[in-house]
């Protein structure tokens, strides 16, 4: 080596000077012969350790230098705003301690890393964090957790805005025009009309589930993000559309998924195509709201009642796959079997009783006492009324029964000629006056007629 190498290498001019101390982590890192003070026996240690036939070699102190002016020069490119990957390295009272790459660790705040009251980190792991503060009073940087998680999302919503993807939120509540959701920390407008394929009356049932939706506008600088499920739910259905209509057909069994309840039905995924429940094809029996016997999301078996392949419309069955109560009608309710039942509905010409799930028969006003004037059946019963019946008559093409309320209670009319005998004096209650006579009642529902012309002698 000539005397003007030995002069500028830096290694043997730069011994004098101090060398800075790297961080913990980082010194862990050096190879031992680093902490080695004297450039001379640096620059021996390392030819003893190199092989004899290495030209290139040299000497330990100028490596380290080199070394350290790199790992410098990287540290400095980091700026305030900026998100990089560290590694936890202790958690304290102060905060959770991370190393990520500085000649200090930094230290976020340990309430963000708090789930259901327990610090949900550990040493070892490595987390996502934003340079808030590289130089502080302290001496050490002050990163966030919370706001590197809350730029990645925007990162994330931005790259599924320009490529089309979908993302993934909470519902976490209802709010005017829609629904806020919650996407990694950003609130997100998910509009009424986007929720699904038809629309959603319930919007709240969908709370605190998690919805997968794609970006339709994005605003960052303003923090507007507009979401639609409509979009991911119109993919999924095209995909097993072409399959389902293919496989579709008249009187078959399906099994389909609940999506909506209305008044008058139920609209049941099918895969990709929608199936209508018309509530009177849901029970045998009287349902007033098809609420009553199913939820949303429930999985359902139906029947195809009717297919309409051109317009992509299906009519669909629950009760068609029950036993039809009325094909044994005649054998179950046979003419003068007294059953008790429940008042179903009342009308001006009588009462409609249930017998059970799915049958029901009138009472006509004139079979409901044997001498009571009924003026409208409502005055002797009303919905919910248990009552004691006689079966009239039955008729299983019409589905129709034919009932009677007075033929279980006694006729006071066949027992009269026993209680009353010609020439007996009663006392009454006059109940009408007509011009050939008053009407006189001598018992509860039995009434005599005084004509004219025995009302007096004069």
């Amino acid at each position: 080596m000539s005397t003007d190498e030995t002069t500028n290498n830096p290694g043997e001019n730069d011994a004098s000077q101090p060398t800075p101390a790297p961080s913990a982590a980082r010194a862990a890192r050096e190879p031992d012969h680093a902490a080695v003070d004297d450039p001379k026996q640096q620059q021996s240690a390392t030819v003893a350790d190199q092989p004899s036939d290495d030209e290139d070699a040299k000497p330990s102190g100028e490596d380290f230098g080199r070394l350290l002016d790199q790992f410098e020069q990287e540290q400095s490119s980091l700026q305030e705003g900026e998100v990089v990957r560290g590694t936890v390295v202790g958690i304290t009272e102060r905060g959770v301690l991370i190393d990520f790459g500085y000649k200090s660790e930094g230290i976020v705040n340990p309430n963000e890393f708090v789930e259901n009251g327990e610090i949900a980190v550990k040493r070892g792991d490595e987390v996502d964090v934003l340079v808030k503060n590289m130089e502080t009073s302290e001496g050490y940087p002050i990163l966030s957790r919370a706001d590197a998680v809350r730029l990645r999302a925007w990162d994330d919503l931005e790259k599924a805005f320009e490529e089309g993807t979908s993302v993934k939120g909470r519902v976490a509540e209802r709010i005017k025009g829609g629904l806020r959701v919650d996407v990694n920390g950003i609130a997100a407008f998910l509009p009424g009309s986007q929720v699904d394929v038809r629309p959603v009356r319930n919007l709240d049932s969908l709370r605190g589930k998690e919805i997968e939706a794609k970006v339709i506008k994005l605003n960052r600088k303003r923090s507007n993000v507009v979401l639609s499920r409509k979009a991911v739910l119109e993919e999924h259905n095209a995909d097993k559309k072409g399959q389902t209509l293919g496989q579709i057909e008249e009187d078959i069994i399906v099994e389909g998924q609940i999506k909506n309840l209305t008044e008058y039905g139920a609209f049941v995924d099918l895969g990709g195509i929608d199936g209508l429940l018309h509530v009177t094809d849901m029970s045998w029996g009287r349902l007033q709201n098809p609420s009553e016997l199913f939820r949303v999301g429930d999985n359902v078996q139906v029947k195809v009642l009717r297919f309409d392949r051109e317009r992509e419309r299906v009519s669909l069955g629950y009760k068609q796959l029950l036993p039809d109560p009325w094909e044994t009608i005649e054998e179950r309710f046979p003419i003068g079997t007294r059953i008790t039942g429940k008042i179903a509905s009342v009308t001006d010409y009588g009462a409609f009783v249930e017998l059970e799930p799915g049958v029901e028969g009138l009472v006509h006003v004139s079979e409901m006492s044997w001498s009571k004037r009924v003026k409208h059946p409502s005055k002797l019963v009303g919905p919910g009324d248990t009552v004691e019946v006689e079966v009239l008559g039955v008729d299983p093409k019409g589905r129709r029964i034919s009932l009677g309320m007075k033929q279980v209670q006694e006729n006071p009319w066949k027992l009269l000629a026993e209680r009353y005998q010609v020439g007996d004096r009663v006392h009454g209650k006059v109940r009408n006056l007509t011009d050939f006579g008053a009407f006189v009642e001598i018992e509860e529902g039995v009434d005599g007629l005084v004509h004219v012309s025995d009302i007096s002698w004069s």
